[in-house]
């Protein structure tokens, strides 16, 4: 099993172009038969409370992990469920942008039950509609601009209530080496389980792949083929369409792209996530169990994966073989981000040995893996900040300070506080604390300079930048345990 954490051997090898009419391959290889009605029947009462939705999403969860190939008939009731939708509302962000009905969080809890009522009945006789996203960009610290999807107030919570529903059904299948937006893990719990595999098993070769605009490059057709693997309720199977046909607002108009989810949507991480787990997750622990004789480990956050192996020939095969498995669902590797590297605790003694350079480096999650020793030469992997993006955090900071010029000081110095325990809480790993002190040390500068800037008269000194340093800004420590430390406890 991978990673040695039990994950379903049920895998999808071979599909044909839904356009061709072709059968799913779980169809092929399961032989499933007609569709098995879910024992979550629509007799759920419209009042139930908190406590009622999750005690009928726990027996969702249940009845999936009882049966893996069970189709659910009746869910869309649990959607529509003004308890559920109620719930839904909780869990928004209060602070989020409005979309384009231009209604926020606190707009609508002014009326908040007759809102609910309103949006519960318009669900109910599936007159509910979805409105466009809307689309804004906002920099990447390459300097490229990242496109995020802004959605409806009310699009919000009908999906929130559809993604609880879902996950009663997807957790129970997702594998155990996927962490990117499921409940109750976090990228430090992919960050740590990379580390451990490396470590502890036998790793020369990472294969660091990256996919091409992967969110713009989700096929619809194959997505809905896969909602069906689970899902026989043709009212819920609607209401996804009904997001994934409802178009971008961008520059005024609305277009209606045939391929991929709006980032940003609160639907769009659980569909992203359904889609590799069909196209690559289970693919991947297939061609493990057929092909490779060495070991071979993975680790993936949404659409960024890591592959180790012991053996060079069989990464180079795999590289191959997933490009075209790719290929066939409508996404591709992005050739100048996809690299395989010698990577492990032999690798710097079989590239010296060689005459060839220290291994090289990979980033995954905002950490840059570097091959290295402790102080008592024993092989260790390096976890530190990816220079290009440490340096476009601290100028995005700089600018921010220049723009906040003369707001008033312990305004200005609890935000810094705030960006600093932030920056702590993620990038607080052990042997990374060079990079936090550096960080807290930055801004500190910055501050001064800022604060001298609001005065002709330089009346700011060495010492009042101190005791406000002292006073707001909160010392950087590691806040992270080793990761070997830490997966002894999972």
């Amino acid at each position: 099993m991978m990673n040695g954490r039990g994950e379903s051997d049920a895998l999808i090898v071979s599909m044909k172009s839904p356009k061709e009419g072709g059968q799913l391959p779980d169809e092929e290889m399961e032989k499933r038969g007609a569709t098995k009605g879910s024992p979550i029947q629509e007799n759920t009462p419209r009042t139930q409370g908190r406590k009622g939705v999750q005690q009928a999403l726990e027996r969702v969860r249940q009845a999936a992990k009882k049966d893996r190939k069970l189709r659910f008939t009746s869910l869309y009731h649990l959607v529509y469920n003004i308890d559920s939708l109620r719930m839904a509302f909780s869990q928004l962000k209060k602070d989020a942008a409005p979309g384009v009905d231009g209604k926020t969080w606190e707009d609508y809890r002014q009326n908040l039950e007759s809102n609910l009522q309103d949006l519960s009945e318009r669900l109910k006789r599936q007159a509910y509609k979805a409105k466009p996203v809307k689309r804004q960009y906002i920099p990447k610290a390459d300097g490229r601009m990242r496109p995020l999807g802004i959605t409806a107030l009310e699009d919000k919570i009908v999906q929130r209530a559809t993604v609880n529903v879902l996950n009663a059904i997807y957790e129970v299948d997702f594998c155990g080496h996927s962490y990117g937006f499921r409940p109750g893990r976090k990228p430090h719990d992919a960050l740590d389980d990379l580390y451990v595999q490396i470590y502890t098993k036998r790793v020369n070769w990472v294969l660091d792949a990256d996919i091409r605009g992967y969110f713009d490059a989700i096929n619809h057709d194959w997505l809905m083929k896969f909602c069906e693997h689970r899902i026989a309720d043709t009212r819920l199977l609607r209401l996804l369409k009904k997001w994934l046909n409802a178009g971008v607002l961008e520059e005024g108009k609305v277009r209606h792209p045939d391929l991929g989810t709006p980032q940003g949507g609160v639907i769009s991480p659980l569909l992203a996530n359904l889609y590799l787990h069909y196209v690559f997750d289970l693919w991947t622990l297939a061609w493990r169990r057929d092909r490779v004789k060495g070991q071979m480990y993975v680790v993936r956050y949404a659409d960024d994966f890591v592959t180790l192996f012991e053996r060079e020939e069989e990464a180079n095969r795999y590289w191959n073989d997933l490009k075209e498995r790719m290929a066939t669902f409508g996404l591709e590797l992005h050739l100048d981000k996809t690299r395989l590297i010698e990577f492990g605790i032999k690798a710097d003694s079989n590239r010296a040995k060689k005459g060839q350079p220290k291994p090289e480096t990979f980033d995954f999650l905002g950490f840059k893996h570097i091959c290295g020793q402790t102080l008592q030469g024993r092989f260790t992997i390096y976890r530190h900040n990816i220079p290009k993006r440490f340096t476009a955090k601290l100028k995005a900071i700089a600018a921010t300070l220049k723009e906040r010029m003369h707001d008033p000081v312990p305004k200005v110095g609890k935000w810094l506080g705030s960006v600093i325990r932030g920056f702590v809480q993620y990038f607080g790993v052990p042997m990374n604390s060079r990079a936090l002190g550096v960080f807290r040390s930055t801004i500190s500068w910055y501050w001064l300079r800022t604060l001298r800037r609001r005065s002709q008269r330089h009346t700011v000194d060495s010492d009042r930048i101190k005791r406000l340093v002292a006073l707001y800004l909160p010392k950087v420590r590691i806040v992270h345990p080793y990761p070997t430390l830490r997966w002894r406890h999972h």
